[in-house]
C-alpha cells in the first residue's frame, strides 16, 4: 500500500450488528486530527446503506455520514467486527465489497468483522484470522477459508484480517505503518497509550498459569530490554539465556510461552522498526543504519526489509524521509 498525495480517505463499513468498541479503534487511529505532531491527515466517513441511525450494542448509535457509493474512491476500506457473528450483513453492503475489491481497494477486517468479508465470498480459497474463540464456528460456517489459527494479523491479496479486540489496534498500526511509516503509527499509538509494533505472527492467545511462568515473564521482560538497548551488539538465543541465567533450551521455549513468537524472530522485527526509524528520522548511510540496529551490513538488512516490509532500506526511506525543515514526530 502506498502513500497517497492528498488526505488518506478511509471508509469506515456501517451496517447493523457492528461492533462498538472496533468503530472507537477505527475512528481513533483514523479519525483524530495529530497533524500538529507530524502525522498524516486522514479523511475518515463511516458509509452506510442510507443515513439512518445504527443502533449498537450498550446503547450507542452510529449515523453514517456517507453512502455506499463513497467506497468506490475511498483507499481502504475498514469493516468492523460483529456482536453476532452469524448475522448476515444487509446485500448492498456485500456487493459493495465485491465492487471495492475487485477495483483493488485494500479492505480490513477487525476480529468477528472476516465472517462479513467471508459472506461477501472475499476470502474463499484465502488466508484469513479472527478471534481465537471464534475460530471454530468460521470454519463450521466458511469451510472454503483457509483459517489460520494462531496470528495476531495477515494479509491475503488487498484482504488483511485480524484477531480479536488488540489485535484489532495492531492491524490499525500497521496500516498506519506501511502507508506513511513507522514514526506516524508511533506517534499514534503513544497518543492511545498502546504498543506501536506487534508483529502480525505474533500468536494471539498467550496463557500464564502458575507463579513461576509470571516470574520467568519478568525476567524475559528485562532481557528484551536490555536487547532494545544494545541492539547494534550482536545477540543469540546462547547469549541471551546466559544472561537470563537459562539454558538456550528452557530459554527458547518460555520465550516463546511468554511472548508468541520466538527470540530470534522477534529480535529481527525489533531491528527492522528500529533501522525504519532511523531512515526516517536521520541522514545516517544506509550502512551506518544497519551498524546501529544490529544487522551487520546493509546487504543483511535489505534482506530482512524485503521478507518484512517487501521494500528495501533506500526505497523506503525515499518514501517516508521526512522533509527537511519539517517537523519531526516526538
Amino acid at each position: 500500500m502506498s502513500a497517497p498525495s492528498a488526505a488518506q480517505r478511509i471508509a469506515l463499513l456501517s451496517f447493523p450488528g457492528i461492533r462498538a468498541f472496533d468503530v472507537s479503534v477505527i475512528t481513533e487511529v483514523w479519525g483524530v486530527d495529530r497533524t500538529d505532531r507530524g502525522v498524516p491527515p486522514f479523511e475518515l466517513h463511516r458509509t452506510g446503506v442510507g443515513r439512518t441511525p445504527i443502533p449498537m450494542r450498550g446503547g450507542l448509535s452510529l449515523t453514517p455520514d456517507r453512502t455506499l457509493s463513497w467506497l468506490t474512491g475511498a483507499d481502504l476500506i475498514v469493516v468492523p467486527g460483529l456482536d453476532d457473528h452469524l448475522s448476515p450483513a444487509p446485500p448492498p453492503v456485500l456487493d459493495a465489497l465485491r465492487r471495492a475489491h475487485t477495483q483493488g481497494t485494500p479492505i480490513a477486517s477487525l476480529c468477528g468483522g472476516a465472517f462479513t468479508l467471508a459472506q461477501a465470498g472475499l476470502l474463499d480459497g484465502r488466508r484469513a484470522i479472527t478471534h481465537w474463540n471464534l475460530i471454530h464456528l468460521f470454519r463450521e460456517h466458511h469451510p472454503q477459508v483457509s483459517v489460520v489459527p494462531d496470528a495476531l494479523f495477515l494479509h491475503d491479496a488487498n484482504i488483511w484480517t485480524s484477531a480479536g479486540t488488540a489485535a484489532g489496534i495492531d492491524l490499525c498500526l500497521h496500516l498506519v505503518r506501511i502507508t506513511h511509516g513507522a514514526e506516524a503509527a508511533a506517534t499514534i499509538a503513544r497518543s492511545m497509550v498502546t504498543a506501536p509494533f506487534r508483529t502480525g505472527t505474533q500468536a494471539q492467545f498467550i496463557e500464564h498459569p502458575t507463579p513461576r511462568a509470571d516470574r520467568d515473564a519478568d525476567t524475559l521482560a528485562a532481557i528484551r530490554d536490555y536487547a532494545l538497548n544494545h541492539l547494534a551488539e550482536p545477540h543469540s538465543v546462547a547469549s541471551l539465556a546466559a544472561r537470563a541465567g537459562m539454558s538456550p533450551r528452557s530459554f527458547a521455549r518460555h520465550f516463546q510461552a511468554t511472548t508468541g513468537t520466538t527470540p530470534l524472530h522477534w529480535l529481527i522485527t525489533q531491528r527492522v522498526a528500529a533501522a525504519q526509524k532511523l531512515l526516517e528520522l536521520t541522514d545516517h548511510p544506509i550502512p551506518e543504519v544497519a551498524r546501529r540496529t544490529g544487522f551487520g551490513s546493509e546487504v543483511t538488512m535489505r534482506q530482512h526489509f524485503s521478507t518484512h516490509l517487501a521494500t528495501s532500506p533506500r526505497d523506503y526511506r525515499a518514501a517516508f524521509r521526512q522533509p527537511a525543515g519539517s517537523s519531526p514526530i516526538a
